[in-house]
């Protein structure tokens, strides 16, 4: 069966289109926020940002069932020696998108224009003080997990690592009209390891739109491999996957017939 790594599969939903899947993926958010909070007063979380992730923040910020003072919030990525004040800064958006809205009070952002060993060090610390209850994240067009660009390391224990963006990534961050123009693009970023990642709980995935679909088809019908980082999705033992017609255009029925029958 596609997918499985032993008796570990990673379940996928579609959906008519991008504002049933946020809705759907919200939903379970809330209900994986609450009952973490019930278990154990509170929920710790990692957050992703990027253009696929909007519609998705936007109805879960909605929700009225979470209660959000009990949220801690950590920081995915950012990029290096951007300013907070620059449109792509993921901790603009971050602000913008999520904590504002929310008004939750203990969160963690990578400053991307400090001592970026000592950023790391620091969320690193925070980050592993306790386990992580429910991962939000997206997968790039060249098939990146967080900033972890193929060839990703998907050895390494470290919390945090500095990374280099490959030319795909930082087209896509032009294509999405954060920047101008390529030259505009940072080159290296903080990222969260692949396997930092892993470690949560519960991860929700979610990946709309077409330019999606062929990152989608090597990660979920190809090797789990380096060259197709997030296809690690697939060895997680509670990942749900949320995508649209669109995005999950390219996948065979088999493909999508097996991983629904993880449910």
């Amino acid at each position: 069966m596609p997918g499985c790594e032993g008796d570990r599969t990673v379940i996928v939903k579609v959906f008519e289109d991008k504002l049933a899947l946020t809705r759907a993926a919200a939903e379970q958010a809330a209900v994986a926020l609450s009952r973490a909070i019930q278990d154990h007063r509170r929920a710790r979380i990692i957050v992703a940002t990027g253009a696929s992730q909007l519609d998705f923040l936007d109805a879960l910020t909605r929700t009225q069932s979470v209660e959000w003072r009990r949220v801690e919030m950590f920081h995915l990525d950012e990029y290096l020696g951007l300013s907070i004040t620059h449109p792509a800064s993921f901790r603009k958006y971050l602000l913008d998108h999520f904590i504002c809205k929310t008004g939750i009070t203990k969160y963690h952002l990578l400053d991307g224009n400090g001592d970026s060993r000592e950023v790391i060090y620091r969320a690193g610390e925070s980050l592993n003080s306790a386990p992580i209850d429910v991962a939000f994240v997206g997968i790039g067009e060249n098939g990146h997990l967080a900033f972890n660009d193929p060839p990703a390391d998907l050895q390494t224990e470290e919390p945090y690592l500095i990374v280099n963006l490959d030319e795909a990534c930082r087209r896509q961050q032009v294509g999405e009209g954060w920047f101008a123009d390529l030259s505009e693009v940072p080159r290296q970023a903080i990222s969260m390891s692949v396997r930092q990642i892993m470690k949560a709980r519960e991860i929700i995935v979610v990946v709309p739109d077409a330019r999606k679909a062929q990152a989608l088809r090597f990660c979920f019908e190809g090797e789990i491999s380096p060259m197709a980082p997030a296809s690690i999705l697939r060895t997680h033992s509670n990942a749900t996957v949320y995508l649209d017609k669109a995005s999950s255009s390219l996948l065979s029925p088999a493909t999508l017939a097996a991983f629904a029958a993880a449910t």
